[in-house]
């Protein structure tokens, strides 16, 4: 019998394909704005979705991603967020103090 994997769900999959996620909201760099609503991305959306233990585990892999190539695009940008907040943005479903942040931003550079 075949080992089942572990579904990763990926926010820039069209919704059909995928179970549970903001559908048609997703971006990609270097603005890393909602190509559905304009906002700052994750955009509400997202960021209203509910996440349980089992919703986090499955969301922080690509998310970290993720706010891995938004550091990368968005840092030093004028008027534009310092790598912690970008860390807190992208991984708002994680209870991160100031601190936490940075530490994660510097690791993610």
């Amino acid at each position: 019998m075949p080992e089942e994997r572990a579904r990763v769900v990926r926010p820039d999959v069209p919704e059909g394909e995928r179970d549970g996620s903001p559908g048609r909201h997703r971006a990609t760099g270097p603005a890393w704005v909602c190509d559905a609503c304009g906002a700052d991305w994750p955009c509400p959306a997202w960021t209203a979705t509910p996440t349980d233990a089992a919703r986090r585990a499955e969301l922080l892999p690509e998310f970290v991603r993720l706010a891995r190539r938004a550091i990368r695009d968005l840092r030093g940008r004028p008027g534009g967020p310092q790598p912690p907040e970008i860390v807190r943005r992208f991984l708002w479903f994680l209870p991160l103090t100031d601190e936490e942040a940075r530490a994660v931003a510097l690791r993610l550079r």
